[in-house]
């Protein structure tokens, strides 16, 4: 089931979250997950701000219905980190933040992404990383908050707003690159994570191309097809299958024959036996035929 989360930004004026939320609730927005993205809380008016949200959630409820709060704090290894002060550092805010995405969306939520708090270049790497991870269900917004109302909760004076006091979302426009082009998502993953990503996508569609060229062969091309993927030369097949080499070539040739087609291969591109073997094995393993 989808569930439907809130990730924002934080700084000193915590009542940015709150309005955020209750703004999502007023349009019907089930959420049930809150993330709030910051850096060290090194200053009293940081641990402020984050002890002023969290009370707002007791018991993992607000307003009296289950929702989770939980804090996501940059660090740099095992430390917190206070600022972004260079290249290095933005390059660790990006990470956590992209990885916290990546896990969400794997886990299949709806993401409402508020960047209105904290550091601007919080709000940049957001912004950034929901470019890559996120699909055409989820929102990037701004906070709209009247400047009469800034000053009355300034600080979280005011950790509420009221209907009529102008406080809304701007939905900031949001195209999900990552969904129109995948392999880019592979540039927010770990070299392994995203090597074993693009190997899944490579066979599955081959995956599809085995499956048309099989279901086109007889059952004796698909003894043969079987013999080449254990890794058999023509004279091999021949043997194991008592029929001569001539055969197993006019069989063969017409096996390649659906391959081109299935793969899109003119006749100038040259494909042998081998070819079988390399797309066939791994198919054939998940049937159980070799």
């Amino acid at each position: 089931m989808t569930q439907t989360t809130l990730i924002a930004t934080l700084g000193g004026q915590p009542q940015i979250i709150t309005f955020a939320l209750d703004e999502l609730l007023r349009q019907g927005e089930p959420v049930t997950q809150v993330y709030l993205v910051h850096l060290a809380l090194h200053n009293a008016r940081l641990q402020t701000a984050a002890q002023k949200v969290l009370a707002e959630f007791p018991n993992h409820h607000y307003q009296g219905r289950p929702c989770r709060i939980e804090r996501v704090e940059i660090r740099a290894g095992h430390a917190p980190l206070p600022e972004i002060r260079n290249e290095r550092e933005a390059e660790l805010a990006g990470q956590a933040i992209r990885h916290l995405l990546a896990q969400l969306k794997r886990d299949d939520h709806k993401l409402h992404l508020c960047i209105a708090g904290g550091r601007r270049i919080l709000a940049l790497l957001v912004t950034s990383a929901a470019m890559l991870l996120c699909d055409h269900q989820d929102r990037l917004w701004h906070l709209y908050t009247p400047d009469e109302l800034q000053r009355r909760a300034q600080e979280g004076a005011l950790m509420h707003a009221q209907p009529g006091d102008g406080v809304h979302l701007i939905q900031t426009p949001l195209v999900p690159w990552g969904t129109y082009f995948p392999a880019l998502r592979a540039m927010t993953m770990p070299p392994a994570q995203a090597v074993d990503q693009q190997v899944h996508a490579l066979s599955a569609s081959n995956e599809l191309q085995c499956r048309q060229v099989y279901d086109q062969l007889s059952d004796r091309q698909h003894d043969l097809l079987i013999a080449f993927a254990r890794g058999g030369a023509p004279q091999d097949v021949a043997e194991i299958l008592h029929i001569s080499l001539s055969t197993v070539n006019s069989h063969k040739t017409a096996i390649l024959a659906e391959c081109r087609i299935a793969w899109g291969l003119d006749e100038e591109a040259r494909i042998d036996y081998r070819f079988l073997r390399e797309r066939f094995v791994g198919f054939l393993g998940r049937m159980g035929r070799l």
